[in-house]
């Protein structure tokens, strides 16, 4: 079954319970086929390009039906790979890492898998696996993104192959290579949408000593009605929101600080008003 394809619940059934060769303690083939394994036999990707899992309220209908299956390799071939990693459980999630942890967060003892030790044939393939589920995701950290296509980069030693191995033109790959040189500052705001990409791209190429001051002479331009019509257009609130909310059980100060900024001391306290009346 191609990853990402949806489960037919009446074949995953066939491979579970009784029949399931996981629950027999048999290794699964390495043919696509689904399988159960007991959480306790699944690690997260250590590797996981993601730092954070985000909120996994989207997820919480994991503990009553799982749609699609993860992918995980086989701890064997992982190790192969990886051989100073520690890996105790028989197999390790590529893809499906945020479904793992939903699965322990909201009780479910199983996880649908497929196994295909194929993507650990090699260091690239596994790497470009792990990115490729995360790619191009409203909710995937830019920063993370960037680290993630930089890591492949040094495994394919050049960028142009790594462009090809992520389906992405060598333009792409150089943009995202060089948000790694924005100041932590910087990168933080970009991470909290206060900074679009296009702007953190041009302040890259400024030294690093430069780009603060460079963004905060930019933002004073703006504030004074100096800048131009591009210059002066706000990072969307709906989009520092949303990523906040998104990051709020790693970063619950994000949510607070967008929520200040935008509410206001008046509305803050409104809020907190409504919160403790909507608790009685």
């Amino acid at each position: 079954m191609a990853r990402g394809q949806r489960v037919n619940l009446a074949e995953l059934h066939a491979v579970v319970g009784d029949k399931s060769p996981v629950d027999k303690g048999q290794t699964p083939r390495d043919d696509a086929a689904v399988h159960a394994a007991v959480l306790t036999d699944l690690t997260a990707n250590p590797r996981n390009p993601r730092e954070e899992l985000g909120d996994l309220a989207d997820l919480q209908s994991i503990a009553d039906i799982q749609l699609q299956p993860a992918t995980v390799v086989t701890r064997e071939a992982y190790l192969n790979l990886y051989p100073d990693d520690t890996i105790t459980t028989r197999y390790v999630v590529v893809n499906g890492c945020r479904r793992l942890a939903a699965a322990h967060k909201y009780g479910r003892s199983d996880l649908a898998i497929v196994v295909n030790d194929t993507i650990a044939r090699d260091r690239v393939t596994l790497i470009s696996a792990s990115i490729a589920e995360n790619v191009d995701r409203q909710d995937f950290d830019v920063i993370e993104e960037a680290r993630a296509v930089e890591a492949l980069v040094a495994e394919c030693g050049y960028a142009d192959v790594a462009a090809e191995r992520l389906k992405k033109s060598a333009g792409w790959v150089s943009q995202r290579r060089a948000l790694l040189q924005l100041a932590p500052e910087l990168q933080t705001a970009l991470r909290r949408g206060e900074l679009a990409i296009r702007e953190a791209r041009q302040l890259a190429r400024v030294p690093l000593e430069e780009q603060v001051t460079r963004w905060q002479a930019t933002l004073d331009r703006n504030a004074a009605g100096e800048g131009s019509n591009s210059d002066k257009r706000p990072p969307s609130r709906s989009r520092v929101i949303s990523s906040a909310i998104a990051d709020f059980s790693a970063q619950p100060e994000l949510l607070a600080n967008a929520l200040r900024t935008y509410l206001g001391p008046d509305g803050v306290q409104r809020l907190r008003d409504l919160l403790a009346d909507s608790g009685r």
